[in-house]
C-alpha cells in the first residue's frame, strides 16, 4: 500500500511522482535528486482527481518512505493536519492579492520536521492578476526546501509565466469500469450500482461515489435529467429555470450557513463582544466593524461560488443528456452515460435532429459561459431553457 494506490486509472502520473518522491528523498540526505523540482503543476478534468495526486505527492515528499501510506506522516498528510504542509482552497469567486501574499508569508518558514514545507494550493485559476503576479516571484525564488504544488483544470488557466516554471502533471479522466470498481471493492457499493453510478458520472469519482452512496444526490439528478421533456411551453421553460436556480440557492444556504454562523462568532469574540469590563467592546466598533465586513463579503463570495457550482454540475448533466441523444441519433456505438434513461433518450433522438441536438448542446455551453461571467443566473438559464425547448 502507498499514498498513490487512490489514484484511479493514473499509472503515468503515479510513476513520475513516485520517482519525483525518491529523488526529493536523496536531496533530503544531500543527493543531487534528479527529477524533483520545486513546483508542480497538477492538471485535468473535473473528478480527474488533480487534488488527490497533490495531497498524495506532499505525502510522499514529507514521509521518510516516499508515501509508505501508513506511517504518522502520510496520515497526518492525509487528513491535512501535517505541520510542514500548508494547504489552501478558494472559497469564493476568486483569490485575492492580499490572501496570497499571506499564503506568501506562511510558505517562508523552513520545514519543522527537517523534510519539505510543502504549499497545496487547489484551483490556483481563480487567483486573480495580481494575485498570480505575487504567486510567480514566490516560484521564481522560493525558500530552501519549499514545494508549491498548484492544481488547475488546464495549464492554460494559469498564465504563461507561472506555468513555464512548473513541472506539468497531467491527469484523465478514469474509465468507468475503473470507478466502479473501486466503488465496489472499497466503499461496499452493489456492482450494478456502481456500474451506475461510475457510467453517469463519466470517470468522475467524487460525483460517483456521491451517486452511489446518498440518494439525494440521485433525485437531484433524476429531477434535472427530467427538464428536456417537461419543456412543452414557455411557462414550463420559465418554471424549470426557476427550480433549477431555486435549488442551487438552497444548497449554497445549506452548505454555508454553520459555518458562516460560527465564522461570525468567532470574529466578534475575537473583537470582545460578550466581554465585560471598561472599553471591551470598543474593539469592535473601532476595528472589528471593518473585519466583519471583509468577512460577510467573502461568505457571500463563497456562498455564490457554491450556487455557481451547483448549477454548473446541473448543466453538465444536460450536456451529457443530449451527447447521448446524438449518439443515438448517429448510430454511435458508445457507452451512453444516461443508459438508465434509454427511453426517454430514444423519444427525443426520433422527435430531433442531431442539428437541433447540436444547437441545444451549444445553449447550454452559452449558459455556463454566461454564468462565469456574472450574468444573472435566472436570465442565463431562463434563456438556455427557451433554447432547449425551440
Amino acid at each position: 500500500m502507498t499514498v498513490f494506490d487512490d489514484l484511479i486509472g493514473q499509472d503515468q502520473a503515479v510513476a513520475v511522482l513516485s520517482r519525483a518522491a525518491a529523488a526529493a528523498g536523496e536531496v533530503v540526505t544531500g543527493g543531487r535528486g534528479a527529477g524533483m523540482t520545486h513546483a508542480w503543476l497538477f492538471t485535468g478534468p473535473p473528478g480527474s482527481g488533480r487534488e488527490e495526486a497533490a495531497r498524495a505527492f506532499a505525502a510522499a515528499l514529507l514521509c521518510p518512505s516516499a508515501g509508505c501510506g501508513h506511517c504518522d506522516q502520510c496520515h497526518q498528510v492525509l487528513i491535512g493536519s501535517h505541520p510542514d504542509l500548508e494547504s489552501v482552497r478558494p472559497q469564493g469567486l476568486s483569490y485575492s492579492v492580499k490572501q496570497t501574499r499571506e499564503l506568501i508569508l506562511r510558505a517562508a518558514g523552513a520545514p519543522t520536521q527537517g523534510r519539505w514545507r510543502v504549499i497545496l494550493f487547489e484551483d490556483a485559476d481563480r487567483a486573480t492578476e495580481s494575485a498570480a503576479n505575487a504567486l510567480l516571484k514566490a516560484i521564481e525564488e522560493p525558500p530552501p526546501r519549499t514545494v508549491w504544488l498548484l492544481c488547475a483544470p488546464a495549464p492554460d488557466d494559469l498564465m504563461i509565466t507561472i506555468r513555464s516554471r512548473c513541472r506539468v502533471i497531467n491527469l484523465t479522466t478514469p474509465a468507468a469500469e475503473a470507478v466502479a470498481h473501486v466503488l465496489a471493492t472499497r466503499d461496499n457499493v452493489p456492482p450494478e450500482t456502481a456500474r451506475f453510478a461510475a457510467r453517469a458520472a463519466q470517470g468522475h469519482i467524487a460525483r460517483a461515489r456521491a451517486l452511489a452512496l446518498d440518494e439525494d444526490v440521485r433525485r437531484r439528478r433524476e429531477a434535472v435529467l427530467a427538464i428536456p421533456r417537461a419543456l412543452s411551453g414557455v411557462g414550463e421553460c420559465i418554471t424549470a429555470a426557476e427550480r433549477l436556480v431555486k435549488t442551487a440557492e438552497e444548497e449554497a444556504a445549506a452548505a454555508t450557513a454553520a459555518l458562516n454562523e460560527s465564522e461570525t462568532a468567532e470574529l466578534r469574540k475575537l473583537y470582545g463582544e460578550g466581554s465585560t469590563g471598561k472599553g471591551l467592546n470598543r474593539g469592535l466598533v473601532r476595528g472589528g466593524a471593518g473585519a466583519l465586513k471583509e468577512l460577510e463579503d467573502r461568505q457571500k463570495s463563497r456562498a455564490t461560488r457554491i450556487k455557481r457550482d451547483s448549477l454548473d454540475s446541473a448543466l453538465l448533466e444536460l450536456v451529457a443528456f443530449y451527447r447521448d441523444v446524438l449518439a443515438m441519433q448517429f448510430g454511435a456505438g458508445v457507452e451512453l452515460a444516461n443508459d438508465d434513461l434509454r427511453f426517454d433518450l430514444d423519444q427525443l433522438a426520433r422527435g430531433s435532429t442531431p442539428e437541433e441536438t447540436l444547437r441545444r448542446i451549444d445553449a447550454i455551453m452559452r449558459c455556463r459561459e454566461r454564468l462565469e461571467a456574472n450574468v444573472n443566473p435566472q436570465i442565463a438559464v431562463e434563456a438556455m431553457m427557451l433554447s432547449l425547448r425551440s
